[in-house]
This record gives C-alpha cells, structure tokens and sequence, in this order.
C-alpha cells in the first residue's frame, strides 16, 4: 500500500473553506467530513484535513498561526503544465484567493501561488522532465 499523507490545516469557517476548494475543482470525502473539519481529496494518496481552529487546537497546546502574519508551511502541487499552473491560480483568485507574488519561470520549473481564505500558501509548480536546475548555481 503506498503510504498517504493527511496535511492538517486549521481554518476559521469550513462552509466558507468548502466553497472556495469546490471552486478550484477539488471534492470532499462524506467519511470524514462533519461540523467541525472535513477531507479535501487532492489524490488516491493526498489529502487536506480541514479543520476549524477549536478542532485543531484539541490536537496540540501550541498556538495556531495566524497565517495573514505568519507562514507555517507551504503547501505545493504539481501540475501537468505551465496552462494548468496558471489555470488553478486564476480560479484560486477568482474564488477569493491573494496572490502575494508573480509567477516565476526558471525554463526547467514554472511555479505560481496563491493564499487561501486563511492565508495559507499554496503553490502549483511545473518542471520539465527533461530539464535541470544546475544553471541557478
């Protein structure tokens, strides 16, 4: 069995949160989806956990981020190509994302990004199969 990864996200209102996914294409599992958090199917092997910020905070004793001040991590996805990149950005921001910063073309890596209703990072990215990032240097 490949091993899954469940990234945990506190956020403020989960109607609000669903609605803006659901305009960027992404759906929800019902089994794990109720008042207080909800799973965001990304793949057969990906998942975002959604949870109100009461919830995620019975989950540790530090603060939670206020991540409009502060980064706490950046969530980033590929995508086929550099269409796709910009594609995803624009619905993020037609739905109501910020986007901090332009998108940044390396040749090899094209990747752009977005800050969700929450203020948390995520970036979609490009690379070129055949490309390679020794000319950065």
């Amino acid at each position: 069995m490949a091993t899954q990864i469940f990234v945990n996200l506190p956020i403020k209102d989960l109607k609000r949160s669903v609605e803006f996914f659901s305009k960027l294409g992404y759906t929800f599992n019902p089994k794990f989806t109720d008042e207080k958090a909800t799973c965001m199917v990304i793949s057969d092997t990906i998942f975002i956990m959604l949870l109100t910020e009461t919830f995620f905070q019975t989950f540790t004793k530090k603060e939670i981020v206020d991540a409009h001040k502060a980064v706490e991590c950046s969530i980033c996805l590929s995508a086929d190509s550099k269409d796709a990149v910009n594609a995803m950005v624009n619905k993020a921001e037609a739905a109501g994302a910020s986007i901090p910063n332009p998108a940044s073309d390396y040749g090899f890596m094209y990747q752009h990004s977005f800050e969700d209703l929450d203020g948390h990072h995520w970036e979609y990215v490009w690379m070129d199969p055949n490309g390679s990032a020794e000319h950065l240097g």
